[in-house]
């Protein structure tokens, strides 16, 4: 009897997290489009990004985070090393983001930031064939980008998220 409602409480906690990743892709995919002329290009600030910051509080923001960035880039027209190196600076910094949870909110901006900033402008100069001269400019617009999306923006939405108790349940199991 006991091992049932075991099962049926993993079962439960599996659907949260699967339907707490679709939200979260979702909100991505959504962000990314309304704020879509800052959303793409060699000067960009990808507001979603500030999503980030949500693996602090659920493991389920790193594949919702990864299938957001994926379907924003796919649905934005992005060229193929694009889609899958773009998503996968995305990936890399939440997946860092959730090994620093138990930190201050503002280290969680810390990976997306470094992931992005260094993969995103190979990624504009060898998928987009952006001139060498430019290089260090886009460096620093990704840069300057991340800072604003995932450090300021992230940053505000961990600090308030941490005072919002009970937003993700499964978030005390996690600590």
């Amino acid at each position: 009897m006991n091992s049932l409602k075991d099962s049926r409480k993993q079962a439960q906690d599996k659907l949260k997290l699967t339907a707490q990743a679709g939200i979260i892709a979702a909100m991505y995919v959504a962000l990314t489009f309304v704020f879509a002329p800052i959303s793409f290009g060699a000067v960009q600030v990808r507001i979603a990004e500030a999503l980030t910051i949500l693996p602090i509080f659920t493991p389920a923001a790193i594949p919702g985070l990864f299938v957001g960035c994926l379907l924003g880039n796919i649905l934005g027209g992005g060229v193929i090393w694009d889609v899958i190196f773009g998503s996968i600076a995305t990936l890399l910094g939440a997946v860092g983001t959730y090994i620093l949870r138990k930190r201050n909110p503002i280290f969680g901006t810390i990976p997306p930031i470094v992931a992005n900033t260094l993969i995103v402008p190979f990624v504009l100069k060898y998928a987009y064939a952006v001139d060498d001269m430019a290089f260090p400019l886009i460096f620093l617009s990704i840069l300057g980008g991340e800072v604003l999306s995932c450090g300021v923006l992230g940053g505000m939405l961990g600090f308030s998220l941490r005072k919002a108790k009970g937003l993700f349940p499964q978030e005390e199991k996690t600590k």
